[in-house]
């Protein structure tokens, strides 16, 4: 893996190991993210793998790894790559992973009006932006809004006749029953056709190679809710709720629910959580202050975020281009992409799904 001298190999790792992960608190040497060290006089190069998206980080890690070599004595030049490597992680016991798929994560909310779907897609755009392969699956049979929030109309190919392709919107790959019915068509079904209806969706698109599915869930903690926890392979959920005590209220039965399946709960983000006037600049927390934050102390889950109650996020979804992609570098995207390697973060360290590795063992009659 080296080369050069074991003396200067060691004092650079030495040098390096300094530099911790701001995200991790964790540098990059003992946790062998540090790879492909090579020595050529005063040149140094090196890869880091990281093991969660991060392409926003970069530079400023490159910045912090360059200063560290060259404090050992003799380097002059540092190049530093990085690259990204997500593996897939465990999810219920009994339940039929999903081809195409390395994790899934559940959005989802006690109530409705919320905030989930216009949460779940900025998600989705931030794993994306930050260097991950993403889908987006809409489960809301009833209310699809993933269409029109990632300005995707048409219905998708289906070659075989029995399988579909997603669509594709701002670099992910979606499925939603919206692209399936007309879009003032009511959905007036019970809850097995959803539930089997969903469950197609689910397994009937032909995923390709996604790092992340993220499922934007149906609002409730009913049966239908009850019945996806329990059959679709999750990796982990992320709660979405508003500060106010009933929108509280419903979030910790979508939390219990999770738990009852036994899914992580990956952590709690608190939406329309502050309202600042743009005009005089005055701050005002409309639905009530840190209840999701008491929550997530209360249940000793990661709280991975407050997002503000803004009018360019709605203006920016319904026009088919939300915040992450309307604007990619201003705060707003800055502050999903916190809340995007939270989760990605609190995926890596789960445990891991060895289950492709597995020998298949075949039992045949003998002659």
């Amino acid at each position: 893996m080296f080369s050069s001298s074991t003396v200067t190999e060691t004092a650079l790792l030495a040098a390096l190991q300094t530099v911790l992960d701001p995200q991790t608190g964790r540098d990059f040497v003992s946790t062998r993210q540090v790879r492909d060290l090579r020595i050529q006089g005063s040149s140094v190069s090196l890869e880091v793998q990281m093991n969660y998206p991060a392409r926003s980080l970069w530079p400023n890690l490159e910045a912090m790894l360059s200063a560290a070599a060259r404090t050992v004595p003799g380097v002059s030049e540092v190049t530093v790559r990085f690259s990204t490597a997500i593996v897939a992680h465990a999810v219920q016991r009994g339940v039929q992973l999903l081809p195409g798929v390395k994790n899934l994560i559940a959005v989802a909310s006690g109530k409705g009006g919320v905030g989930k779907s216009t949460t779940a897609v900025n998600l989705a755009l931030a794993l994306a932006a930050e260097g991950a392969k993403v889908g987006m699956l809409d489960a809301d049979i009833y209310g699809p809004s993933q269409p029109t929030m990632l300005g995707i109309d048409g219905r998708p190919d289906s070659a075989d006749g029995k399988t579909m392709a997603p669509m594709v919107g701002h670099g992910l790959q979606v499925m939603s029953i919206g692209f399936l019915v007309d879009a003032d068509q009511a959905m007036v079904w019970r809850g097995p056709m959803v539930t089997q209806a969903l469950e197609q969706l689910l397994r009937q698109t032909n995923w390709k190679d996604l790092d992340y599915l993220i499922v934007d869930m149906p609002p409730g903690t009913g049966d239908i809710q009850l019945t996806l926890a329990q059959r679709v392979p999750v990796t982990g959920a992320v709660i979405v709720t508003t500060p106010q005590d009933i929108a509280l209220i419903d979030a910790k039965k979508g939390l219990k629910m999770f738990e009852k399946v036994s899914v992580p709960i990956l952590g709690i983000v608190e939406n329309m959580a502050v309202y600042c006037c743009p005009n005089c600049g005055h701050t005002e927390h409309i639905f009530g202050a840190d209840g999701g934050k008491a929550m997530a102390e209360q249940y000793g889950v990661d709280y991975l975020g407050a997002l503000p109650l803004e009018r360019s996020i709605r203006e920016q979804t319904d026009a088919g281009r939300p915040t992450v992609v309307f604007d990619p570098e201003g705060t707003l995207a800055g502050l999903y992409k916190e809340v995007a390697r939270k989760v990605a973060i609190k995926i890596a360290h789960q445990a891991k799904d060895y289950s492709a590795k597995f020998p298949t063992i075949t039992v045949s009659k003998g002659t």
